[in-house]
Order: C-alpha cells, then structure tokens, then sequence
C-alpha cells in the first residue's frame, strides 16, 4: 500500500519549487518539503506520537469521528486500533468495517495521509491478549516513559484488536497546493 514513489502523482510528477527564495530574497523553508510522502516520510509520522482521528460509521450510517491512538505495522501494511471493551465505536467498528483515518501534523509545515479501509476485529474483547504488547508500545510513544505508568493499572479492562488495512491511501507535506487544484494547470 506504501510503495507509490514520492515524485508521481495523479496528475505527474510533485516536486518542491526549484527557487526556495520568493523575489525579495526572503526565504520560502517555511513552506516545507512540498508534494505526496514516500514511504519513509509516512513512517516517521506514524512513529510521531499524533492521534489519529478515526471515522466509523454509527447504527444510523452517520459518520462518527473519534480521536485514537494507533500503531502502524510496516510487515503488514496495516493499522492496529486498540479501543476499550465498552467503546461505543468499538461495536460500530464490529458491525461495520468501513473506516476513514487521519493522521496529521497541527503546524505547518503540514504533513498528512489519510486513508480508507476495512477494520477487521482481530480480538474481541479480552484481558491479557495479543492486545496487550501493541498498547504497551503505544503507551511509550504517546506518553513517553511513563506510559507503562499509565497502562499497568488497567491491563484487568478488557479491550478489543482491530487491523485496520487501508484501501486508499494519500498523502501530503507542505504549503502549497498540489497542481490538480490549481486553475489552469
């Protein structure tokens, strides 16, 4: 799912503007690194610590939008969502794969990838599952070294597995517009 190269997109190759410095000399670094993310770039977002914002969709078919914690397997080109056992988007998960994600970056200059996918439940609810390593490594990342802190007392909860293996996936890094949405391009 990872292996478009940096350069191409829909419409042709991305690139950064070859002249980083507008007419008055003024530095355009601001802008960042500009065009779709390699493989690379998306895993280090992955590994940043950023929540990602999760969409299922709910018992009427509205979209339910819900902030999480995630890790990302590069073998298996897939993301690992860990809810907690009475997690209302848990069950609309369950009964209803269909998912949107989002990870990105608050401050420019901006990186993002969003992807569209099916969640598989891998563990339904449980104590002391597969569950258990990928949340302590999350605890890490989001928390630092306290996170074990944070976790240990609540290894008794049961949570759920889920593998979320996107279908669709893009991104993008830095300030600018990519050519398709430019008028007269």
């Amino acid at each position: 799912m990872l292996t478009r190269e940096p350069s191409e997109g829909p419409s042709g190759p991305v690139q950064a503007a070859p002249n980083r410095d507008d007419a008055d000399g003024r530095s355009e670094d601001w802008r960042g690194k500009i065009g779709l993310m390699d493989r690379r770039d998306m895993e280090e977002l992955f590994q940043a610590g950023i929540l990602c914002r999760l969409a299922v969709l709910d018992d009427e078919g509205w979209p339910y939008v819900v902030p999480v914690w995630f890790e990302w397997d590069p073998a298996e080109e897939a993301f690992w969502i860990v809810p907690r056992q009475k997690s209302t988007w848990a069950r609309y998960m369950a009964r209803d794969g269909r998912v949107g994600l989002t990870i990105d970056t608050p401050e420019p200059p901006y990186r993002k990838v969003s992807a569209q996918g099916v969640a598989e439940v891998v563990e339904e609810p449980n104590v002391g599952g597969r569950w258990v390593e990928i949340a302590r490594r999350m605890s890490v990342r989001y928390l630092g070294p306290h996170g074990p802190d944070y976790l240990v007392p609540t290894l008794d909860h049961p949570r759920w597995l889920f593998k979320v293996v996107p279908k669709k996936l893009i991104s993008w890094q830095g300030v600018d517009w990519h050519d398709r949405y430019k008028v007269g391009t």
